[in-house]
């Protein structure tokens, strides 16, 4: 009688949750359906790194402009910050310093990154366990909470917000191993917008330090 009641709750239960997992299944279909089908945008962005052990929060505000896997994302408060991914390489400017960083694109792409997210690269179905959160009333998008199948330090858990009616992202959270969070929320998005190649073109200025990190 005991087994049999403890096997009706986990039916009920069940019940109740499938429906959410395959709400959850449809909304990811049709976030990633949206970016393959895009050409391009641009978007303002507001950015917090939380820092766990100290509860520290430094913001960060830009641009972000996307056109088929080129990404240019640039920061301007409180620093300047040039991220550039290209066809060939990724570059990370810090004007201030007189540093550039040179990365292989793979090494941006094939882990978990908050570019990978923003860009529509991140492949939901297969590499997350996906939970609906229901709608934020704080802005009004749809909630996922994203569990890696295989979690990286730099990742171990993620959530999402969508906008159900253009199917785009409209702010990410990603934390990692340490409880560290990085939260990116997406303003003016403004899409297929025609955008210059150039823009995704870098060449490091002349007197700048060049750490070329392509062969790690």
């Amino acid at each position: 009688m005991r087994i049999r009641s403890v096997f009706k709750v986990f039916v009920v239960a069940f019940a109740l949750f499938l429906p959410a997992l395959a709400q959850a299944s449809k909304i990811t279909d049709a976030i990633q359906k949206r970016y393959d089908s895009l050409s391009s945008f641009q978007t303002d962005f507001q950015q917090e790194l939380t820092n766990a052990a100290s509860g520290s929060v430094e913001k960060r505000s830009g641009k972000i402009w996307f056109k088929q896997s080129l990404v240019r994302w640039e920061t301007v408060k409180p620093e300047k910050e040039l991220l550039v991914v290209g066809q060939h390489a990724v570059w990370d400017y810090f004007e201030a310093d007189k540093v550039a960083m040179k990365y292989r694109t793979s090494q941006v792409f094939n882990s978990k990154t908050m570019i990978r997210f923003l860009s529509g690269k991140a492949n939901f179905k297969e590499d997350f366990k996906i939970e609906e959160q229901g709608t934020d009333a704080a802005n009004g998008l749809l909630k996922l909470r994203l569990i890696p199948k295989e979690p990286e330090p730099t990742m171990v858990l993620a959530y999402i917000w969508v906008d159900t009616k253009t199917n785009m992202l409209g702010q990410v959270l990603i934390v990692d191993f340490y409880g560290n969070g990085n939260q990116v929320t997406l303003n003016n998005l403004q899409l297929n917008k025609k955008t210059e190649a150039r823009m995704f073109d870098f060449t490091p200025p002349s007197g700048v330090q060049v750490k070329d990190n392509t062969k790690k």
